[in-house]
């Protein structure tokens, strides 16, 4: 727990800061892109693009869940020891999620801060 505020803990540090940076790179895209293929197009790109990486980590995050324990046994029924677990997994895919959701978000703040009907 962070020692802040009571609300802010672990899992919306993990998912906000992949949000802020997902906020900030969809921002810079747009506008770059703007310039070069307009800025309906670079709006649009950068909205798919988005949605392309909150729909990866969303079934991500579930299909870690439902495989984890097999991964386990797996592990186990091989004896091999490798790093991968179910948490590590579901965070990497809840910041995917949350990188998504920022350059969705970016894309359609800057494109309409930019002129896009």
């Amino acid at each position: 727990m962070v020692s802040g505020h009571p609300l802010i803990t672990t899992q919306s540090r993990i998912v906000g800061g992949a949000l802020l940076v997902g906020c900030i790179l969809g921002a810079v895209c747009v506008s770059v892109s703007a310039s070069i293929i307009g800025i309906p197009t670079a709006a649009d790109t950068a909205f798919l693009a988005g949605t392309l990486a909150l729909g990866f980590g969303t079934l991500g995050w579930s299909a870690s869940i439902i495989a984890g324990p097999g991964m386990k046994a797996m592990q186990a029924h091989l004896e091999t020891s490798t790093d991968w677990n179910e948490a590590d997994s579901r965070r990497a895919m809840a910041r995917i999620s949350g990188f998504g959701i920022g350059v969705m978000t970016a894309a359609i703040v800057v494109g309409m801060l930019l002129g896009y009907r």
